[in-house]
């Protein structure tokens, strides 16, 4: 990750701010990232400082288990709910494995991740800490998963703002599966066409089905379609890693764990996920519980297919030029080192007191799942 990926990545942070603290009462669950010295000094005093618990331990039981079940049914999404890019946490949402509401704790998260997917506990630390650490409220120790249209100004009103899961660049991005890049303006809700084109491959190369083949197809696509069509795409780290990410997420979790052949998602459990976040009937987990290396060795699958390294278009359609500075594949460790002291720094330039305190305490629970893998990283050792 470089100088030029942060220059990138901040506007699209702060756009996810408002000019106006007053304008938004809804910052128990808001990110804080971005704020001005002043607009912290307005709001932090307004917030209930929760206490941060240390993140849950794994599961005792990790065989498949039926998690559509009589406590968790789906019911659709009200009107203040809150749903965004991620169809994952959207669907444990609508079961009632997490808040119906869509605002939760990152323990919440955790817990909700690996007893409704089975996802293995240093990868549900890992993601959920990384994305709170963005897009989450770091005092109140809520995230939003995504957010509801927010608008302000005269009338008209101005654009509708995303919240939640939606700073650009680093889980949401360009090239998703079935959400369209930010440059066309919306990046955050099911997308119609390009589900059919997932349709597509699955029939062309997983033979009904979507699989690892048809996976490391239709990503190479995305990312292609992206190049041609969107003169600023950018598919350098953190996204770099989460795009091949959610290329594998779907075969891990979205099948059900009593498959003879698991890998392989049928088009309408995808539809359901997808566009409605709902499980289907008598849905059981994974019969495995999915960590950090076997999501790492189903991205490797995949990205070996068609090899394409961080980088991004120059301003124009067909520019796309390799990053040297970011963080690839040949070394994670240099994205956990990018991502501490490049993103989250950048975001909180000079935090203090209580929020100085949270900020360390999240990036310590962060770490906590590659400690022995990677060299922990000081930070804000120059701030009192």
């Amino acid at each position: 990750m470089t100088r030029l990926f942060l220059t990138l990545l901040l506007p699209f942070a702060l756009s996810s701010h408002p000019t106006s603290v007053s304008a938004f009462p809804s910052y128990s669950y808001r990110s804080l990232a971005g704020l001005s010295t002043q607009e912290l000094q307005e709001v932090i005093p307004s917030l209930t400082i929760s206490e941060l618990k240390p993140p849950p331990g794994p599961l005792k039981d990790t065989s498949a288990i039926l998690v559509n079940d009589e406590l968790h049914p789906w019911k659709p999404t009200g009107k203040d709910d809150m749903r965004g890019p991620c169809p994952g946490l959207n669907t444990l949402a609508s079961h009632g494995w997490l808040p119906r509401n869509g605002i939760a704790s990152p323990s919440q998260i955790i817990t909700a991740v690996q007893e409704g997917f089975n996802m293995g506990n240093d990868l549900a630390i890992f993601v959920t800490y990384a994305a709170h650490l963005v897009d989450g409220n770091l005092l109140t120790d809520l995230l939003s998963i995504g957010g509801k249209s927010l608008k302000t100004g005269p009338s008209p009103p101005a654009p509708a703002i995303v919240g939640g899961l939606n700073t650009h660049g680093v889980f949401e991005g360009d090239a998703s599966m079935t959400r369209g890049d930010d440059f066309f303006g919306d990046n955050h809700s099911f997308n119609e066409t390009l589900f059919d084109e997932l349709v597509e491959f699955s029939n062309k190369f997983g033979g009904g089905f979507y699989n690892l083949t048809a996976a490391a197809e239709f990503r190479w696509h995305r990312i292609q379609s992206s190049i041609s069509t969107n003169p600023i795409f950018s598919l350098t780290s953190p996204r770099y890693y989460t795009a091949y990410a959610e290329s594998v997420f779907p075969l891990t979790f979205f099948v059900d764990g009593r498959r003879s052949q698991p890998r392989q998602l049928d088009i309408a459990t995808a539809r359901g996920f997808f566009e409605h976040n709902r499980m289907p009937h008598g849905f059981f987990r994974s019969n495995t519980s999915w960590t950090l290396g076997h999501i790492g060795g189903g991205m490797d699958v995949i990205w070996e297919s068609h090899p394409v390294l961080p980088g991004r278009n120059n301003g124009t359609i067909n520019s796309y030029e390799v990053d040297p500075d970011s963080a690839d594949f040949t070394n994670f460790c240099k994205m956990y080192t990018d991502f501490v002291n490049v993103t989250v720094k950048g975001l909180y330039p000079n935090p203090k007191g209580a929020l100085l305190k949270a900020l360390k305490t999240n990036l310590d629970y962060f770490y906590t799942p590659i400690r022995g893998r990677c060299e922990k990283v000081p930070v804000f050792t120059d701030i009192l």
